[in-house]
């Protein structure tokens, strides 16, 4: 059972923050809507992917150094947060469903920064 939540706990940060990068792509493919020339439209999605490749960037690190992770993507999905929590405020009524989606954003961060910890905590629990 031991070894069981380990792999679980080793696997499910990878993986949602891989699922949460792909995402995240998805919105760089409305480069292609517009009518650019094949240089416009690689600089654009260079440009639309610079999260993504930093995020991946963090990703790889955080593979074996599960705190950088934690960290990382804990207080990315803060900042989200709070980005959100300031525009919900200065836009008076607030956009309700524009809120409810910004949790698509917020959410994975925030999940698998929480993972990473946890699999960092029990690892150093065990290995003391």
């Amino acid at each position: 059972m031991k070894k069981r939540i380990n792999w679980f706990l080793f696997w499910t940060p990878r993986i949602l923050c891989i699922l949460f990068l792909l995402f995240l792509t998805v919105f760089s493919l409305d480069v292609f809507d517009a009518e650019l020339s094949f240089w416009e439209t690689v600089l654009g999605l260079f440009l639309h992917n610079i999260p993504v490749f930093f995020l991946l960037i963090i990703l790889i690190i955080a593979w074996k150094h599960e705190l950088v992770g934690a960290i990382v993507f804990t207080l990315l999905g803060l900042l989200f947060l709070a980005r959100t929590a300031m525009t919900a405020l200065t836009n008076l009524p607030p956009q309700w469903l524009s809120l409810l989606s910004s949790f698509l954003i917020i959410g994975p961060p925030l999940l698998v920064g929480i993972l990473f910890f946890i699999n960092w905590y029990k690892k150093h629990l065990y290995t003391r």
